[in-house]
């Protein structure tokens, strides 16, 4: 009886394994799950069978784990599974992208660090380096960042 239950314990621990490489991966319960089911086969096959048992079944199981890391990392297997597209859009929009250093404008809202600006006729979000600006100063663009314009007083 015991063999059927540490046998059952190392299939759960293979079973909650795949779970956690291809279905959730990360950290998550059957991750833990697999770890605790291969240790407690392990124990019981320890105080079942004995040390040297034990320690066979111990060392294969250590073998195994290590050739089955082996062959995921270098059979490719994960890289089915892998995204591999890279995120290069941004939030900005057409009107902060057309704005360029140098670029003199007029506050349209107050500036409290952030607010919104009319520069060279595009209403655009604008971020000051000078402090809080009340509306209708005129500013200049100091820096562009993606999205975030920052300006300071003229």
């Amino acid at each position: 009886m015991e063999i059927l239950i540490i046998a059952l314990l190392f299939t759960l621990c293979a079973v909650l394994l795949a779970v956690e490489i291809f279905i959730v991966p990360g950290i998550s319960l059957a991750g833990i799950g697999a770890a605790c089911s291969l240790v407690i086969a392990n124990y019981m096959t320890f105080a079942s069978f004995g040390t040297t048992a034990g320690l066979w079944v111990l060392t294969v199981s250590i073998i195994l784990g290590i050739l089955l890391g082996y062959w995921i990392i270098h059979t490719g297997l994960l890289d089915k599974y892998s995204l591999h597209k890279s995120i290069d859009s941004t939030a900005a929009t057409e009107e902060q992208l057309s704005v360029h250093p140098g670029d003199e404008g007029v506050t349209l809202t107050r500036l409290a660090l952030v607010g919104n600006a009319d520069i060279g006729g595009r209403i655009v979000e604008v971020k000051s380096a000078d402090g809080f600006l009340d509306e209708g100063t005129p500013v200049i663009v100091v820096r562009v960042n993606e999205s975030q314009i920052t300006v300071k007083k003229k």
